[in-house]
């Protein structure tokens, strides 16, 4: 078993061999961030008021399609402010879906500006940096790492109700080093999203055992592409079977929150590629009706762990 990236045995331990971030871990990297650093961050990002991590240990199964449509929700709210932070860095995705493909970061005396869909709702992804999005973005680590400390504590996000975080798949170094750095402030937890099929679960897990590596709270769990109601014979079918369970049985073995399911749909992956907000090109779609409940979870849990905090406080 990992013995977490917080013990003396991080890297060391017989658990450790053969685990990709065994010499990242035992470097010494996944531990806390220097005082003068967690100062730095923390004051950078005092005005953002709810962290919330998108997590999957499997790639594919609609993370960045939830992170981008979950932003979107919370800004339906014109009075909150909403920040989409994409550190994806091998395969950001974020620019397309929300309709600014070709924007270009710019930078002023406070530091970098996101680059805003709506009055209230910026975003920032390394998509942002290419001079084209068919750009690989070659890069080891500590580079990865180097850009998401940039981005959070270069980026000007000003006053922010939610920081929604879209996060590449696995459990690797882009994922210690979000969690060291926010470390510095408080997260709210991550919402972490599945397919319903054995092979999607698999992975997941792993991902649900490194938040509690980490002491990451998990708000709960999402499972993507479960189902599909044919739109002319209203017929429904398993695309991807779940074999053991789902994510619902899931859930209920490891005593997680299943925030909800979401059906298939053709125009999500329509309305993706245009850069268009499904929730309001389909508002009717099942699919919409299940992410607007899953949004209010979400809601209801932030609002939650800010009065815990208040009270500790």
């Amino acid at each position: 078993d990992c013995p977490g990236t917080g013990s003396a045995r991080a890297g060391s331990a017989a658990a450790c061999q053969g685990c990709p971030n065994q010499r990242l871990c035992a470097a010494g990297a996944a531990a806390a961030p220097d005082p003068a650093e967690s100062a730095e961050l923390r004051e950078r990002l005092r005005s953002v008021k709810h962290k919330v991590l998108v997590l999957s240990g499997k790639g594919g199964v609609g993370k960045s399609t939830f992170s981008a449509l979950l932003a979107r929700g919370l800004a339906a709210d014109e009075a909150k402010q909403v920040a989409l932070l994409d550190i994806d860095i091998c395969g950001p995705s974020i620019p397309k879906m929300m309709g600014l493909e070709g924007e270009q970061v710019h930078q002023s005396g406070s530091g970098w500006s996101p680059v805003y869909v709506e009055e209230n709702l910026g975003v920032m992804s390394v998509g942002f940096l290419l001079s084209s999005p068919d750009d690989a973005v070659i890069w080891r680590g500590p580079k990865k790492n180097g850009l998401i400390k940039q981005f959070l504590r270069d980026v000007d996000w000003g006053e922010i109700d939610y920081l929604i975080i879209d996060t590449p798949p696995g459990t690797s170094d882009e994922h210690l080093s979000i969690v060291q750095y926010l470390s510095a402030t408080h997260i709210d937890g991550a919402v972490i999203i599945t397919t319903p099929q054995e092979v999607s679960l698999q992975d997941v897990r792993k991902e649900i055992n490194f938040c509690h590596k980490v002491k990451l709270p998990i708000i709960g769990v999402v499972e993507n592409m479960s189902g599909f109601l044919c739109p002319k014979c209203k017929n429904e079918s398993q695309i991807f079977p779940p074999t053991t369970g789902g994510a619902e049985k899931m859930c209920q073995n490891l005593n997680i929150s299943l925030l909800g399911k979401v059906p298939l749909d053709p125009q999500i992956g329509k309305s993706c590629d245009k850069g268009q907000s499904f929730l309001s090109e389909v508002p009717e779609s099942p699919a919409t009706l299940s992410y607007r409940n899953i949004i209010q979870r979400i809601q209801d849990y932030c609002d939650q762990h800010q009065l815990q905090e208040e009270k500790i406080i």
